[in-house]
């Protein structure tokens, strides 16, 4: 059950300004705090981060408000400060003056189980949705708005906050929810009502593919841009699986270990050359795909913002299985050879570079330009390091950044 709301509701953040901040009126809830008000100290918390859709920037958000980051150079944008409370959820959409809030426990003015969208240019709430029960996520698209619930998702137009879609699912605490960002294509990825299943909506051509990716419960997952390509990992944590979205063809298996871990993000690299994984063990893993995109323009990470080139979507023709020359492959066992005879993991796929970090920490990972992973933790700590496409091996660190002081709790 939902409620939404058009608002014409006053501004709720402080806006730069060239005259002296005045003081905040006593019991006015959209009341801010000038940015140098709430210094970077212990009392500031990290509730979250995530990346926008092309991993140009990410979001933090903290329990004074949020602020948003470029990654390429890196430097904060902006911030924007709250005397109420944080926000657990803050969803950019690009690089435009969009956003979608969701207050954290403690903000007394904007509780848990509400979205609020933010217009930041206009320095105000342009609409809310109102939930009987604690919002897990946000998803944005140019032209849809998707609230993840523990067990319902809600799927809106961005037009007119007008609900489209329903879509039940099992337990999904962790508010996973994926969608495709090229304008053609119109895809969502989410939890099926079956351990390890997930749903795959094809919205544009009125389909949807159930996909059983692993016999436990699912744990993480992405899409590409288009939306063609999914990798799927499970609470097991062992094994990274990369299906066809169209006709639910498992394309390749890769095992980022062999010991249980809590798989935090999982991305694909514009080319879809590469896979990249982060968990509670402390190691980026990069794994070389022999999945592509038949046709897709692979040169630059500007081509992946515009949409690789696409073509029909009526078959799984559209997509090709192909070893690249010019990249080095996963190792694998030894005895690989001996495929069918000893057990699945002789045979495994495993990673082609590394990256290690401390463990115990919430870190998510995407691809910056040039054979570079970008890295955010939930310590505070931005890394950006670069790999060897041909030989592999150990990443090298080019940056390190400590955006926020805190003390929080690993995530």
């Amino acid at each position: 059950m939902s409620s939404t709301t058009l608002s014409s509701s006053p501004p709720l953040f402080s806006t730069p300004s060239v005259e002296p901040p005045q003081p905040p009126i006593p019991g006015d809830p959209s009341s801010f705090a000038h940015p140098h008000d709430v210094p970077d100290t212990e009392q500031t918390e990290l509730l979250s981060v995530s990346w926008n859709q092309d991993y140009g920037c990410f979001a933090a958000g903290t329990s004074h408000g949020f602020r948003i980051y470029n990654c390429q150079p890196f430097k904060e944008t902006f911030r924007r400060d709250l005397k109420t409370g944080g926000f657990k959820i803050v969803e950019m959409l690009f690089r435009c003056n969009i956003l979608a809030l969701v207050g954290g426990d403690s903000n007394s003015y904007y509780p848990p189980n509400k979205v609020i969208i933010w217009d930041d240019h206009q320095s105000r709430c342009i609409g809310e949705f109102a939930f009987r029960s604690d919002v897990r996520a946000v998803k944005l698209r140019r032209d849809r708005i998707v609230v993840v619930l523990e067990h319902k998702i809600y799927v809106y137009s961005f037009m007119d906050l007008k609900l489209l879609h329903q879509i039940e699912t099992l337990a999904n605490p962790r508010g996973l929810c994926c969608l495709s960002h090229q304008s053609n294509t119109s895809v969502l990825a989410c939890p099926g009502l079956q351990r390890g299943q997930v749903r795959v909506e094809h919205f544009g051509l009125n389909m949807m593919k159930l996909i059983n990716a692993h016999d436990s419960h699912i744990a993480c997952f992405t899409l590409t841009f288009d939306g063609l390509l999914l990798a799927t990992a499970s609470t097991k944590g062992t094994l990274i699986r990369i299906f066809n979205t169209m006709d639910g063809t498992r394309l390749q298996e890769v095992r980022r270990g062999a010991d249980r871990a809590d798989i935090y993000s999982i991305a694909l690299s514009p080319n879809v050359q590469w896979l990249a994984v982060s968990s509670d063990k402390g190691t980026i893993h990069i794994f070389s795909l022999r999945v592509r995109v038949f046709g897709e323009d692979s040169s630059s990470q500007q081509s992946f913002i515009q949409g690789p080139a696409m073509f029909h979507q009526n078959s799984s023709s559209s997509l090709d299985t192909l070893i690249s020359p010019s990249t080095g492959a996963n190792p694998g066992s030894s005895l690989s050879f001996m495929r069918g005879v000893l057990p699945k993991y002789f045979s495994s796929e495993w990673s082609f570079a590394q990256f290690h970090l401390p463990e115990d920490t919430h870190f998510i990972a995407a691809f910056g330009s040039q054979n570079t992973v970008i890295v955010v933790g939930m310590d505070g700590s931005f890394y950006r390091c670069s790999f060897d496409p041909v030989h592999g091996g150990e990443m090298l660190q080019q940056e390190y950044v400590r955006f926020l002081k805190t003390d929080s709790k690993p995530r």
